[in-house]
């Protein structure tokens, strides 16, 4: 049937009824231009991410605060986080979602320029909250916003293609804002931050908007309906028109929680990634500071080639036919397991293998969307943003508290940073690895116990088809 029709035709297969009162050729272009401005938000997103370890060295004399000091404003980003995506995605059940898409991006935007224009360590702790806040219900509302403009068995490929935008900002964000530090100082890294924000809020402004399914407005209102028929799983063609259910039965289920634990481990290497990593491969492993720069951007190159092949691939399961635990969560749930095979076999490795397993073990372990992607399908329309965003917010625990654990697991194993100025001793630095290689063995059996549990029963269309046949409203 597919190879009877352009492929830049159509994105979806018209009803009859209704093939002749919509441009399906001008839906297309419009779909993918909306996914290419949410690539573009998920960069953004993450690239603010990055920016303030890129400025650790500088801000910290500057602004007269410890390390400590400085790590807590990092962890302050997370305060936020959880609340403010479930809350988000409870609006976007009867918002537009490209209204709130662009209040986080001028949000993001504005608070960006208190630093570069001379805020003090409390301005950076405030503004890191509100971002935080601003930032965690990002994730949900791209893929919101993208499966408005897709029917159900199209959805994968341009799902994972806006996931692997926020892997890309860290790798794009690193070069040119290290750049700008060096020209400007580290002050205007914020500062190029707010101007490319908003330019973006300007092209979402003039060129974006909300896709032919989505579901905004009064809950129950225009739902078709489906009937609950003797069948293992709904038909994913159907989901889209799943009545209202009342939402904890959705939350209490299996499915959920392998999402949320699946969902949740990633987060937890993100955490790690993104606050020990650098450290563990210059100490342990022994890089140089300019090696240790350029491996730390090679997990998340690997993810976005990771994420788009696991979309490519979903995308010609679902086009098969194939529901999307098959096509979604099963791929996850294969590239968790590899992650922690990886993360485990890190600490019997050394030099360049111990490398590879840690670029491999941690680029397999940054498909999170793929997990909010999958459990939209248990739903309606009108109740995707608050599943999606309620995973997210709860799985982001885990970024909360891997770096912590690290922390401490080193600490532990008897390791005691040195004083300014002192090199690190070769018995810091072996404490510094057993506690790290601890955690690496942590990680591993988290991710393997996500992947296992994904794979086994995140299974959207079978928990839709379950809600609608018991506890619909």
């Amino acid at each position: 049937m597919a190879s009877s029709v352009a492929p830049d035709t159509i994105i979806d297969s018209p009803r009859p009824e209704t093939s002749k009162k919509i441009d399906f050729g001008r839906m297309n272009r419009k779909a993918w231009l909306v996914t290419a401005l949410l690539v573009l938000f998920q960069i953004v997103a993450f690239a603010d991410k990055a920016v303030l370890g890129l400025v650790a060295s500088e801000a910290i004399p500057d602004l007269g605060i410890s390390a400590v000091e400085f790590g807590f404003i990092g962890s302050a980003f997370f305060f936020l986080y959880a609340v403010v995506s479930v809350v988000t995605g409870f609006l976007a059940a009867r918002f537009s979602v490209r209204w709130i898409i662009l209040t986080m991006g001028v949000v993001w935007a504005v608070m960006q320029f208190p630093m570069l224009l001379g805020g003090g360590a409390a301005i950076l702790l405030v503004t890191r909250i509100v971002l935080g806040g601003a930032e965690g219900p990002a994730t949900a509302m791209s893929l919101t916003s993208v499966h408005s403009w897709f029917e159900p068995r199209r959805r994968a490929l341009p799902s994972n293609l806006v996931a692997a935008g926020s892997t890309l900002g860290p790798v794009l964000a690193a070069p040119a804002l290290a750049w700008v530090i060096g020209e400007w100082g580290w002050r205007w890294a914020f500062g190029a931050l707010g101007i490319v924000g908003f330019v973006w809020v300007v092209a979402w402004v003039l060129l974006a908007g909300d896709g032919p399914h989505s579901g905004h407005g009064k809950l129950g209102e225009g739902e078709d309906g489906v009937s609950a028929e003797a069948t293992a799983e709904m038909d994913t063609e159907d989901v889209d028109k799943q009545k209202p259910i009342a939402l904890w039965r959705a939350f209490a289920s299996l499915t959920f929680l392998a999402a949320v634990i699946g969902g949740g481990s990633n987060f937890w290497v993100q955490g790690f990634v993104t606050t020990w990593l650098p450290q563990y491969l210059g100490t342990v492993v022994g890089l140089s500071l300019p090696q240790v720069g350029t491996v730390t951007t090679i997990p998340w190159i690997l993810g976005a080639i990771v994420l788009l092949f696991l979309g490519y691939l979903g995308h010609r399961l679902m086009q098969k036919g194939f529901d999307s635990h098959r096509s979604i969560a099963v791929p996850f749930g294969i590239a968790a397991l590899v992650a922690g095979i990886c993360f485990i076999l890190v600490q019997t490795a050394s030099g360049v293998f111990a490398v590879a397993l840690l670029c491999i073990a941690a680029g397999c372990s940054l498909a999170y969307p793929m997990t909010a992607s999958a459990l939209a399908f248990s739903v309606g329309k009108k109740q995707r943003p608050i599943m999606m965003a309620t995973l997210g917010g709860v799985a982001s625990v885990g970024a909360i508290i891997s770096p912590t654990l690290v922390g401490w697991l080193m600490t532990r194993a008897g390791y005691v940073s040195p004083p300014s100025g002192s090199e690190l001793t070769p018995e810091m630095a072996n404490n510094m690895a057993a506690g790290v290689h601890q955690a690496f063995t942590i990680t591993g059996v988290v991710l393997l116990v996500g992947g296992v549990l994904c794979i086994r029963f995140l299974r959207p269309e079978a928990l839709g088809r379950k809600l609608q046949a018991g506890y619909s409203k």
